[in-house]
């Protein structure tokens, strides 16, 4: 680890920075742009929904920006993060290989999505915003910034994907506990709802609709801004207080990652645990396999093209060059709502299509039996989003069980399944199925792919 990760830590261990990738990457990201006239995108077209310092953080090439003291001291609630090794896992794969995660789950939303909500709120107080509109799949960002809102007392109103609205009754509870409104997507409260519903009725939703309905409803009042839980620079920026304490832990217990796994919806865990560990790598200090993993019934990365698209349904947002299924592309139900989105983060769809990660996907049903394997042998139970980590982590301790190599392995556990119980009851009950990938489905939503011109 480099003397600047060191400096940067403060005397309470938690980061006094977030590193940005950007700064070091062999080449620059491609740019947003403008829907309208296919222009790359200035500060002045997002200030309608983000609030300027968040802007600035958006497309700096800074590699370091500072933590303001009032997050750092919020952080201090549940950061820094514990670090653990599964040595009861290790012994029930009987593994050659050491098995480390880093526990996002100690936060009090329970997930690592604090992080970047703590964040966005106090920037958004800062600049005399009332009132923040965001989108939800799992429940975890919504808690997340209702909880953010809470101490910044801001107004919050959360788009919830419909399906996982009914499936996890316990994460709305927990929005409106911390005072905010929660909202059923697609709703008829907006015009980009209304017209879903009216095309589809029945419609399950998707993060692509619900963020149309926030950000439309963002735009409508001058106090109101939209805050993203993922995909977006700045917020995968906020994660990488994972990954730089993840670093000082490793180098406390001696050992230096092989591999480095996390599960990846829109990118912002992943990010928060690989890209500084990526830094060491592009610079030669490190050697580590870098693996994000996704569902096989939303494979953005695995079977998404690389092209420039919307990121909403409703055609509101900048268009970004990431790997997409297509704006208009609905994943199936299944209970991983914080991975069921179109597209992959840019920055991390841009590090992929340079090589410098690995994607893989695995079935709703392989996922849940690792999870309920590491319950078993760990004590926490993961969210289902986190289970892909975990069958990675598995998978990759099996490997060098039948290699005989006495490897490394970190995971990022991007937080607990408490309130995804149901979700564990139905697999029990061989309700779980592995929805087969609609390809059909995926071809049409590439057909609707915009025409840049690059």
């Amino acid at each position: 680890m480099s003397e600047q990760v060191k400096y940067l830590l403060g005397e309470d261990r938690i980061p006094k920075a977030w590193y940005n990738i950007v700064a070091d990457l062999p080449e620059p990201p491609p740019p947003p742009l403008h829907p309208g006239t296919g222009k790359p995108i200035g500060p002045d077209d997002l200030a309608p929904i983000f609030p300027m310092a968040v802007i600035e953080q958006e497309v700096s090439t800074e590699r370091w920006i500072e933590i303001p003291e009032p997050v750092r001291e919020i952080y201090k609630l549940w950061r820094p993060s514990p670090l653990i090794r599964a040595r009861q896992l290790e012994r029930a794969l009987d593994t050659p290989a050491k098995i480390f995660f880093k526990y996002e789950g100690v936060s009090p939303a329970g997930s690592h999505k604090p992080n970047t909500s703590v964040a966005q709120a106090y920037y958004n107080k800062q600049e005399g915003v009332k009132r923040l509109t965001t989108e939800t799949g799992a429940g975890q960002w919504g808690s997340s910034l209702a909880f953010a809102g809470s101490l910044f007392d801001l107004e919050v109103e959360v788009y919830m994907v419909k399906v996982s609205y009914h499936q996890k009754p316990y994460r709305r509870a927990l929005m409106e506990t911390y005072g905010a409104r929660c909202i059923a997507s697609p709703s008829s409260l907006t015009a980009s709802g209304r017209a879903i519903l009216e095309k589809s009725p029945d419609s399950t939703g998707s993060l692509g609709i619900a963020i149309s309905e926030a950000v439309e409803m963002a735009v409508q009042r001058d106090d109101t801004k939209y805050a993203l839980g993922s995909v977006l620079n700045h917020v995968l920026l906020h994660q990488t207080v994972i990954g730089e304490e993840a670093m000082l832990q490793m180098a406390d217990a001696d050992v230096e990652p092989d591999v480095v796994i996390g599960c990846a919806g829109g990118g912002s865990n992943f990010a928060g645990i690989a890209f500084p560990y990526l830094r060491e790598k592009l610079a030669g200090r490190s050697h580590a396999r870098i693996v994000a993993v996704e569902p096989t019934s939303c494979p953005t990365m695995t079977k998404g093209r690389y092209a420039y698209d919307y990121g909403d349904t409703g055609h509101l947002t900048p268009l970004v060059k990431m790997y997409t299924l297509g704006a208009s592309f609905v994943p199936p139900g299944f209970h991983a709502g914080g991975l069921r989105y179109h597209g992959m983060s840019p920055l991390v769809s841009h590090v992929l299509h340079l090589g410098l990660i690995e994607p893989k996907a695995y079935a709703q049903t392989d996922c849940f039996a690792a999870a309920v394997q590491f319950a078993r042998s760990e004590g926490i139970v993961p969210a289902p989003e986190s289970s892909h980590a975990v069958k990675a982590a598995i998978d990759e301790a099996l490997r060098c069980k039948a290699e005989g190599k006495a490897e490394t392995i970190l995971f990022c556990l991007s937080g607990h399944g408490h309130f995804d119980m149901q979700a564990y009851i139905d697999y029990f009950a061989g309700k779980l199925k592995d929805v087969p990938f609609d390809h059909s489905a995926l071809e049409s939503a590439l057909a609707e792919l915009p025409m840049v011109a690059e």
